[in-house]
């Protein structure tokens, strides 16, 4: 089994609790600031049973919503990552596989600082396209090694 494949994967998964913990540092502020601009009749004090995070879209600024955006986006399209990398070290990962999962890896990670700091759509969807065409190819290659 090649290992080395699985650094990439471990390295995604460190950088999903890394944008975790900044989501929160900075939503919780917000949601204090709002409280206390608001008063005790303030949203969050009066907030259901169940609320999501979504529920805060047009209440908090959206520069601290594009965090919980991100961490959103990390807990989808990753999934399949995991999943060939997965593939991957149990069918025999090459090398282009290896430095395909970084190449990845590192486009979500400047997604990511992308949608958090300037966060302007052409360029985040060109960062987004290469790196889907990456992982398409990550997926036919561990398609093709383990027909």
């Amino acid at each position: 089994m090649n290992t080395a494949i699985l650094a990439p994967a471990a390295a995604l998964a460190i950088w999903s609790m890394i944008m975790l913990f900044w989501m929160a540092g900075t939503r919780f502020p917000a949601m204090k600031k709002m409280r206390e601009a608001k008063g005790s009749s303030g949203m969050v004090s009066k907030s259901k049973a169940g609320g999501r995070g979504q529920d805060l879209e047009g209440l908090i600024p959206d520069q601290v919503n594009w965090k919980a955006h991100n961490y959103t986006h990390l807990m989808e399209q990753p999934t399949v990552f995991y999943a060939v990398v997965v593939i991957l070290a149990l069918a025999g990962a090459a090398q282009i596989d290896v430095w395909l999962a970084w190449a990845y890896v590192g486009l979500r990670v400047v997604h990511s600082l992308w949608q958090v700091l300037v966060n302007t759509i052409p360029i985040r969807l060109m960062i987004f396209t290469v790196g889907s065409v990456i992982l398409l190819v990550m997926s036919i290659r561990a398609l093709l090694v383990t027909i």
